[in-house]
């Protein structure tokens, strides 16, 4: 396993990050996909004996209970100081008043709930999980920076935003002289390249490390077009996300795989990893072979040939995963 600083932090993470929502308790609002904990026992373990320490969940996921099988996996399996743990805050947890959002009084409720659920005194990463619409950045902001100063969390990140929102809260926490956000997980993989415009240059301007969340494209990346899989058929946000243009470049990863003699998926994260922005890509797994296809994916390195066929039939798509309203003028009165 290689590592790499996250932005500009002296923390070093694993050049692939396990991203957990694949495991928790159905029964608890999880998707019909998600592994059990004793499923997901194998999956935890072997990314720690395969070097992987840096590990990703949500308190949403499952309603808590991946960061439960998370928690108690770690404590079995690893030493609490050699990995990075990372979960996330804004999702529904309770029907009412402050069951979500990111409001002072969300943030530092559910910080504790995670903590107990993780069985751990601190968390290293701590996401908020996309914008909340409702809350002025500055309360984030602030509440974030005392979790911080109060020992419960070692690192605040962000998540899916457009970059002006991003920029904006770099600002805010500059001149407050708050703790600002040393990592952003946005939607990011061979399908989805808008945020090459704008949030990527950002993040590389500001040291900001880049942990995308679906690499592979929810799996689009790792099979032929029309073969589909219980996630595929269920995901409602699969068909806002990718479209039928997308083929082509599904089409050309085959081909690059086929020539080089590995997986598709293995083309898809190493295409993500040979982005220098990019720290760690969050992937999911379901199957060992998952793993050890991310594992794989750290030591190959594409041509420039091979980087340029992949990139060449790529088309632009509507931005997705962070809609906020819009803002429309008023004709001025003569």
């Amino acid at each position: 396993m290689k590592y790499v600083k996250l932005g500009r932090t002296g923390l070093e993470v694993s050049r692939i990050c396990l991203g957990c929502m694949s495991y928790g308790d159905a029964s608890r609002g999880g998707h019909q996909w998600v592994l059990d904990e004793d499923a997901s026992r194998p999956f935890i373990k072997k990314a720690l004996e395969s070097g992987v320490n840096f590990f990703d969940t949500a308190n949403v996921y499952s309603l808590g209970s991946s960061e439960e099988f998370l928690g108690r996996a770690l404590r079995d399996f690893s030493n609490r100081d050699e990995v990075v743990v990372a979960t996330k805050v804004n999702g529904k947890m309770r029907e009412g008043p402050n069951g979500s959002g990111l409001s002072r009084k969300a943030i530092l409720s559910e910080v504790d709930h995670s903590l107990e659920r993780l069985g751990t005194d601190y968390i290293d990463l701590y996401q908020i999980h996309r914008l909340d619409p409702r809350t002025p950045i500055d309360e984030v902001l602030e509440a974030l920076d005392d979790v911080v100063r109060a020992g419960k969390v070692r690192y605040i990140g962000a998540s899916s935003m457009y970059a002006w929102q991003f920029a904006k809260a770099l600002y805010t926490a500059d001149t407050h002289g708050w703790r600002r956000f040393v990592s952003m997980q946005n939607h990011y993989n061979l399908l989805y390249r808008e945020e090459e415009r704008e949030m990527l240059p950002l993040c590389a301007d500001q040291g900001v490390g880049v942990i995308p969340w679906s690499p592979l494209a929810r799996g689009r990346l790792t099979r032929e077009w029309e073969v589909t899989t219980t996630r595929a058929e269920t995901d409602a946000m699969l068909p806002h996300l990718y479209r039928d243009s997308d083929r082509t470049i599904v089409e050309r990863v085959g081909e690059v795989a086929a020539a080089r003699g590995v997986s598709r998926a293995q083309v898809a994260l190493a295409w993500a990893l040979a982005n220098p922005v990019v720290t760690s890509p969050v992937i999911g797994a379901t199957k060992l072979t998952h793993l050890d296809d991310a594992l794989a994916a750290v030591d190959i390195e594409l041509s420039d040939d091979e980087l340029n066929r992949l990139e060449e039939p790529y088309e632009p798509h509507a931005v997705v995963g962070f809609d906020i309203p819009r803002v429309r003028g008023r004709r001025a009165r003569d």
